[in-house]
């Protein structure tokens, strides 16, 4: 069985700017309810994962340009939960926890995943991708919690990935359970 171990370090994904407390304003847009689907004022749903388009993405206290920096983010692909709208604000949960605003346009419907995030800082843990999507299959690499890889698709139990270094990249199948991107059960589509 031939194996890549695909090594990529995981980065802390947030770079601290500074940290100021503030309110966002009381009349923010909360999502009305449509059937069994929760739906923002854009008309999408809530929640929904995103992905950063952009290399360097400001977090922000509140839903303007006029409220401060909380963090800044500094990984294009990053994966985020929208859980709010306000106007074209979003506002966005990353998976450590952290919640703030981001300008609309600095995401992108693009669906990425980071691999186990909850394991990163555990040594020697590796999270399997398959070949196939079962338990059991070949593997055809294992990467380290943290990476972030692009989904293809889901079938609620299992998602294809595409993860890629600088020397090359990997598809195969991982566990949906062991990444944060997709919720559980969700079914994506090519």
């Amino acid at each position: 069985m031939w194996c890549v171990v695909l090594v990529v370090k995981a980065l802390r994904f947030l770079a601290p700017v500074m940290v100021v407390l503030g309110a966002a304003p009381s009349d923010v847009a909360i999502a009305q309810t449509t059937g069994s689907i929760q739906r923002g004022p854009s008309g999408l749903p809530l929640p929904r994962f995103v992905s950063l388009k952009g290399k360097s993405v400001n977090l922000r206290v509140g839903p303007g340009r006029e409220y401060a920096v909380s963090w800044r983010y500094l990984k294009a692909g990053l994966p985020m939960e929208i859980i709010q709208e306000y106007d074209n604000w979003r506002r966005v949960r990353d998976a450590e926890g952290a919640e703030g605003w981001v300008f609309h346009s600095l995401l992108s419907g693009r669906r990425t995943a980071i691999a186990a995030p909850w394991e990163t800082g555990k040594s020697g843990k590796l999270i399997a991708v398959l070949s196939k999507p079962q338990q059991g299959a070949d593997k055809v690499a294992q990467v380290e919690p943290g990476v972030i890889g692009a989904i293809s698709a889901c079938d609620g139990q299992w998602c294809r990935m595409e993860f890629s270094s600088q020397n090359y990249t990997v598809r195969g199948w991982v566990d949906q359970a062991q990444l944060w991107g997709a919720y559980p059960q969700e079914k994506i589509e090519d």
